[in-house]
């Protein structure tokens, strides 16, 4: 939605001011204006996040924010998170930085710009097992001895409750906390395990987020079968659990003016975007046209 123009704070000063105290306060104002588009954007990144961003900057992330600090003519700064909690309110609501890339397009916390990807989880298993799954709806899903792994809190830890197949992976998912809890603490649990695991044959097939998964399977020695999971999950009420997402930057709730700024660089940029998610094996999906 397109937010009010609001008048600068000192613009009555400069209506009661004689012509040249107009001039000069014009003046002045162009110089901050200037000052402010040359000002370094800082980019609010996991310091040990890969593949999505890390501090020797070899992430994809990496590479779209220095594409962005271009197209805005400022220098990038990365200021480095170890917890993604806390990404928001206590980065970029206390100004330490300007913007968050990965964000979902309906995060509430943040003033989304427009979507600069569309992706989806997808299901890999080995090619030489000949799996063939597309959909929560498979039944080789519900089997009670298929190994199907999953991050916690994700959709497809959702939809194992829902197939009643919870239970059957409870080991998988200590496992990859290691045993810790996971309660009120976050445990970060590295997306290359899911791969290696489908690679030595211990899980059958692994349901992963393409965008923290795809640079593995990209990387691996064995061939994979992929496939884009349908969208077509649902709970036993009905409900939707979307398998493809559209994905944004946040900026702070008011900022506007850099929000604008993002979205005209983005559009400039989508094909140096698209170039690097296209070498990092992220398969795109168009994005809507009422996102756009």
């Amino acid at each position: 939605m397109q937010k009010a123009f609001v008048m600068p704070k000192n613009w009555q000063r400069f209506a009661r001011a004689g012509i040249a105290t107009l001039i000069a306060g014009l003046v002045s104002t162009q110089v901050l204006a200037d000052d402010v588009q040359a000002a370094d954007l800082n980019v609010c990144a996991g310091k040990d996040e890969l593949p999505y961003s890390s501090e020797n900057k070899d992430g994809f992330e990496n590479a779209i924010a220095e594409v962005i600090g271009k197209g805005l003519n400022r220098k990038v700064n990365f200021v480095w998170w170890n917890d993604p909690r806390y990404v928001v309110n206590a980065f970029l609501d206390k100004k330490q930085c300007d913007v968050v890339l990965g964000l979902d397009a309906s995060d509430p916390r943040v003033l989304t710009t427009q979507p600069y990807y569309k992706t989806s989880y997808l299901f890999i298993s080995r090619q030489d097992r000949g799996i063939e799954i597309d959909s929560w709806n498979h039944p080789h899903l519900k089997e009670h001895n298929f190994r199907i792994g999953v991050l916690p809190d994700s959709p497809g830890k959702v939809m194992l409750l829902q197939i009643n197949r919870f239970d059957d992976m409870f080991d998988y998912f200590a496992e990859l906390t290691n045993y810790q809890s996971t309660r009120n603490k976050f445990v970060r649990i590295d997306p290359i395990k899911l791969v290696r695991d489908v690679e030595s044959n211990y899980l059958h097939a692994a349901m992963v987020w393409a965008p923290e998964a795809s640079r593995y399977i990209r990387d691996s020695k064995v061939a994979f079968k992929i496939t884009p999971v349908k969208d077509d999950a649902v709970k036993s009420n009905g409900e939707k659990v979307p398998m493809q997402y559209e994905v944004v930057m946040g900026v702070r709730k008011g900022d506007s003016a850099l929000k604008q700024e993002l979205d005209r660089v983005i559009k400039e940029k989508q094909g140096e975007i698209n170039a690097i998610l296209e070498h990092e094996g992220i398969p795109l999906f168009p994005i809507s046209k009422k996102a756009i």
